[in-house]
């Protein structure tokens, strides 16, 4: 196992300046991370192209009326019934409220699926018989240890690597396929033929709470990146685009950047490319030997997957849905979820439907204009709400392309070490990203985490002249 070396200059004598690509959830939890972590002082500089924090974490408002609604990531995981969970635990440390999230049905074809005894109503005891058959083997093939495990390198040494479509061939009932492919059609965010086996899997088994819980941050998600952003000490460049990174002989970094009109370019100890897979290409490494690692990152990682989000104000509460507590899955649009964002507020003024499009749909519909995309949404709605179609007052799209990956780290994981230092000639220039575990918040934050430990291990032993210490595996 190599080792992460530090630059050969003293950082006894100054602090080690650190650039931070990426002002989503993975640069930011990045800072955080090393910022708590660091045992001497540094100094980080995070630049963002555009001219917001939080990436996917987005909570914006409508116009017409001061009500928030999620417009990226729509809720975090709880794993604290399995294991430790370093999100949870961040979330609680920064004295944010959160609310749970429970839906349990499917609705298909216009009918109700919330229980076996349902599918078996239906669609009969041969759908019910194959889905059993089905459920059995999952739970078989990962546990919710192996589950919580997904990100690590023992874990998946062992993930089955195969197309999720061939697992989904054994389920030899189109009714029960049907169900089982609409309620995690919107998590994978792309087509069972185009993920592997394991991710399919995870995303099955995650409706399970003996697997996973589901929870938002009361408020909206957004209020992570603001408790984070407000305590940190990074300078934070914002509408400020790398474009460019240069690995120099004496092992720091040229990144060179523009703003406006305006290119300059700079030197850091150590650079942290928190960026989704898309955006990569768009930085040019000026270093034969960096350049030739990045491009074989990409090539392994490039699995975009897309979502879109169509959110609808309603004039007033949402109407309660039978056994519903917060979302539904309905089989519009391949596979989608509906949330309903206010259904919890006993004296909200005003209703929020968000709906949330993944896979091949929402990249086809993400080409249409936002009126047509809102009249599809709006005509899709389920019976339960078919009512609200007269009552909205105001309809927000945002489109997602690209933003998440279909195969998370890829068809076959690398090693945790190889996913975060692509090149091992440049031993101090990393990447974070979700796309290397699970496409979560959660596996933003287990990356960032990697390579924090990574960076203040490496410059502790810069500071006192030791040999830095190895990191063998995944913080989780």
């Amino acid at each position: 196992m190599t080792t992460v070396n530090p630059p050969p200059h003293a950082f006894s004598r100054r602090p080690p300046r650190i650039a931070i690509v990426g002002g989503g959830p993975g640069g930011l939890f990045t800072a955080w991370t090393i910022e708590e972590e660091a045992a001497l002082p540094v100094a980080i500089t995070i630049f963002e192209a555009t001219d917001r924090l939080g990436g996917k974490a987005c909570t914006p408002q409508f116009s017409t009326a001061a009500v928030w609604y999620e417009a990226g990531a729509a809720e975090l995981y709880d794993y604290e019934a399995v294991g430790d969970d370093p999100l949870r635990e961040l979330v609680r440390g920064l004295g944010l409220p959160t609310v749970p999230l429970t839906g349990s049905a499917v609705h298909v074809a216009g009918h109700r699926i919330a229980c076996l005894d349902d599918l078996e109503h239906f669609h009969g005891k041969d759908a019910r018989d194959r889905l059993v058959a089905f459920d059995t083997w999952a739970r078989s093939a990962m546990t919710p240890q192996e589950f919580f495990e997904s990100g690590s390198d023992h874990a998946t040494a062992a993930c089955p690597t195969s197309r999720f479509d061939t697992a989904l061939d054994s389920i030899r009932s189109p009714e029960a396929r049907g169900y089982v492919e609409t309620m995690i059609h919107s998590d994978l965010a792309t087509e069972p033929v185009a993920t592997t086996t394991a991710y399919g899997l995870q995303n099955y088994l995650m409706m399970d709470p003996a697997y996973m819980r589901l929870y938002r941050i009361a408020g909206g998600n957004e209020q992570l990146v603001t408790a984070i952003t407000t305590r940190l000490a990074a300078e934070v460049r914002r509408t400020s685009t790398v474009t460019a990174i240069c690995g120099e002989d004496d092992g720091r970094f040229t990144v060179t950047w523009r703003s406006g009109d305006r290119t300059d370019q700079e030197l850091f100890d150590i650079v942290i490319v928190a960026l989704p897979v898309a955006a990569l290409p768009g930085i040019t490494f000026r270093d034969d030997h960096l350049a030739a690692a990045m491009q074989r990152h990409l090539a392994h990682h490039d699995h975009p997957a897309h979502y879109l989000r169509v959110s609808l104000l309603l004039d007033g509460p949402a109407p309660p849905v039978p056994g519903e507590d917060d979302y539904l899955m309905v089989d519009a649009f391949g596979g989608a979820c509906l949330y309903v964002e206010s259904g919890r507020d006993p004296v909200a003024r005003h209703g929020v439907l968000g709906w949330l499009l993944g896979g091949e749909a929402a990249a086809t519909m993400a080409g249409l204009s936002d009126d047509a995309i809102t009249a599809a949404a709006i005509d899709a709605l389920p019976p339960p709400l078919d009512g609200c179609r007269g009552r909205i007052l105001e309809a927000r799209v945002h489109r997602w392309i690209g933003a998440v990956s279909a195969v998370p780290g890829g068809w076959q994981p690398l090693p945790v070490a190889a996913r975060h230092r692509p090149s091992p000639a440049h031993a101090n220039l990393f990447v974070v990203g979700d796309y290397l575990y699970d496409s979560t918040l959660n596996g933003a934050l287990d990356s960032a985490a990697y390579v924090a430990g990574w960076v203040t291990s490496s410059l502790t032993c810069a500071a006192h002249d030791s040999p830095p210490r190895t990191r063998t595996d995944s913080p989780v």
